[in-house]
């Protein structure tokens, strides 16, 4: 079976369109953060849906549940989800079901990060949604995968500032970071777990200014 992992999307939906296009898998898993930010939320909904992607969940797809759940109300949030239902409404549903983490091609997928240790009962939500650098996201602290010693092998995204990031252990990829920024006007990142490869496609055009 021939997997390929995805960064995050952010609505670009014609980039993801073409990473499609450009590879023959048979199951595809997304690291999250699919919709908010980017042009086309629908589109990526239409490919996730008709294509049988898979995902875990993301901070900013988290931010859309607490949205419809009145936990936070947000402008951005608010016209996303109202293009979305729009659509087809079948889109929440999926997303509330994506969990934190999934298993494919011999990795672990997660938004964000990690246990330093590896075991996913020590991975909070916190960590898994919004974690960069260990132990508290304070500046000047190490990246959590810059001490990870876990024997899982990871793939996650969440950072787009960091880009591609692909750590090897006994001569063979064992952590690989897929946010490259193609919101933000850089690429869509995709991995191939069998062939050990990497896929990229670049933006249409800048969609997002990063903090914005």
């Amino acid at each position: 079976m021939a997997t390929l992992f995805v960064g995050d999307v952010h609505g670009c939906a014609a980039e993801l369109a073409e990473l499609l296009a450009a590879v023959d898998v048979d199951r595809v898993v997304l690291v999250g953060d699919l919709f908010l930010k980017g042009p086309d939320p629908e589109g990526v909904w239409a490919l996730v849906r008709d294509r049988h992607l898979e995902s875990v969940l993301g901070n900013h797809d988290d931010r859309l549940l607490r949205h419809v759940d009145g936990v936070k109300r947000e402008g951005v949030a608010g016209r996303c989800v109202a293009r979305l239902d729009a659509a087809d409404p079948s889109w929440l549903p999926w997303l509330r079901a994506a969990p934190l983490f999934l298993e494919a091609g011999g990795f672990t997928v997660v938004h964000a990060a990690l246990h330093p240790s590896g075991d996913l009962a020590q991975t909070d939500r916190r960590m898994a949604l919004t974690l960069r650098r260990w132990p508290d996201d304070a500046e000047g602290q190490p990246f959590w995968w810059q001490v990870y010693e876990g024997e899982r092998r990871v793939v996650f995204g969440h950072d787009a500032r960091r880009g591609f990031v692909r750590v090897e252990r006994d001569g063979r990829t064992h952590l690989v970071g897929l946010d490259t920024g193609c919101v933000y006007g850089g690429k869509l990142s995709g991995w191939l777990a069998e062939e050990d490869r990497l896929v990229q496609v670049d933006a249409k055009r800048r969609y997002a200014t990063p903090g914005g």
